[in-house]
């Protein structure tokens, strides 16, 4: 028993190291000056997010199980909380951008300080406290993943908003991909299983498994391309009322949106800026930075709909997903599907795909005790359920059950569209 703690002890150290290193990987290429810049109330500061995600260590694993630890200053607790209540004051998500000290150099010192005292928990770490501890490092490693999504999208937002529209990491332009047509794929009506139920890690939120009753429909092979979309941008989709809910309606126009985030037309062409800096919008690739409205308008349009997220996870008990487009390729956009490839295809990866389900509890959902409760629970209202990852997640990090959860309105994730018909 000795030895298995200690084997889980140091794989889960090997993890930590190796996740810890990618949020610094992908800061590498940032001017400090990026780091402090907050263009929209939905970014965070790159320097933000890196020295949360060492608070998060610090202030849930170090403190409760590392004995004599002494915190690294005193009032990172108030700067680096994100919503955690039970812990106490915080800097308001919109003021983050104001934290212009401490300064970079002090976040780096501050992994550091958060790294060496980690690896010496695990190292020395008792038998009897390893059942309790591991779940709450592993929970640890699973939000810092989240914070690495964010990292990318944020970077992606704040990048976009410099009028000198600077590359975040130089890549030549990819080749244009051999149109793959779209198919509709029978997926039975029936009894499904909904829920988590493999071993391994899952967030709260999908736990609940629950049985849920659904009609024979068909799903899209392949996801919407920025062809698609441009015929529904050039059919007068974003004038025509009768395509959208009244709140994306109202959205439209307040915002006068006639594009996905980060598209601009120059001289009759469409360019979209990308972390490899503006590119000519490649037609077959997926079509993503949409809002739910965007989406939820372009099916209608298509006479078509967005699936439930129970359909989703359904589709995949028929269609196993195929490896997808993840943060390891380093493409860090979306890419066309394979023609020669059949069956379901960019399923997990490339984009995350919005749902026509509102984000609610599963059956039988309990918060945990103290902070931790506080992770999914009390967000669960007026949000839109999405799923399967996107070429900004870790490969490591997604599950079929895996439930992503964003208001209506926002647009500057990886997200986009597969559509269902009955």
């Amino acid at each position: 028993m000795r030895t298995r703690t200690l084997s889980l002890t140091h794989l889960a150290l090997q993890r930590f190291t190796s996740i810890r290193a990618h949020t610094e990987h992908i800061c590498a290429p940032l001017e400090p000056e990026d780091t402090v810049v907050q263009p929209m109330v939905d970014v965070s500061p790159p320097k933000w997010h890196m020295a949360h995600s060492s608070w998060f260590f610090e202030t849930f694993v170090l403190q409760p199980y590392l004995p004599g630890y002494q915190v690294y200053h005193p009032k990172y607790n108030f700067l680096f909380n994100s919503y955690y209540n039970s812990v106490g004051n915080r800097v308001q998500r919109h003021q983050r951008s104001t934290l212009t000290r401490p300064p970079l150099r002090d976040i780096y010192a501050y992994r550091r300080y958060v790294d060496r005292h980690m690896a010496q928990l695990l190292q020395d770490l008792p038998e009897e406290r390893s059942a309790e501890l591991l779940p709450v490092l592993e929970l640890g490693l699973q939000h810092e993943q989240q914070h690495q999504e964010l990292l990318l999208t944020d970077i992606k937002y704040i990048l976009s908003t410099n009028p000198l529209l600077p590359v975040y990491r130089p890549q030549a332009q990819e080749p244009q991909q051999a149109a793959t047509p779209a198919t509709y794929l029978e997926v039975p009506g029936g009894t499904y299983t909904i829920g988590h139920q493999a071993e391994g890690f899952s967030f709260d939120n999908e736990l609940g498994v629950h049985e849920v009753q659904i009609a024979d429909f068909r799903i899209m092979n392949r996801l919407v391309t920025n062809g698609e979309y441009l015929e529904f941008m050039q059919d007068g989709g974003y004038s025509d009322f009768r395509h959208w809910l009244d709140e994306g309606l109202a959205l439209v126009r307040t915002q006068q949106l006639e594009a996905p985030l980060y598209w601009l037309q120059q001289e009759g062409t469409w360019y979209r800026f990308t972390l490899h800096g503006l590119q000519k919008v490649n037609l077959q690739d997926p079509v993503c930075h949409l809002s739910f409205y965007e989406a939820d308008a372009y099916a209608n349009w298509a006479g078509k709909r967005l699936l439930t997220e129970f359909e989703w996870e359904a589709a995949t008990q028929v269609y196993p997903p195929q490896h997808g487009n993840f943060v390891e390729n380093g493409l860090l956009e979306p890419t066309a599907a394979d023609p020669a490839q059949e069956g379901l295809q960019q399923l997990y990866g490339d984009v995350w795909e919005w749902t026509y389900s509102a984000y609610h509890p599963y059956p039988g959902f309990t918060k945990a005790p103290g902070a931790l409760g506080e992770y999914n629970g009390k967000f669960m209202i007026n949000q839109m359920v999405l799923r399967g990852g996107s070429c900004a997640t870790s490969e490591n990090h997604i599950r079929t059950t895996y439930r992503n959860f964003f208001h209506p309105d926002k647009r500057w994730q990886f997200t986009g569209i597969r559509l269902a018909q009955k």
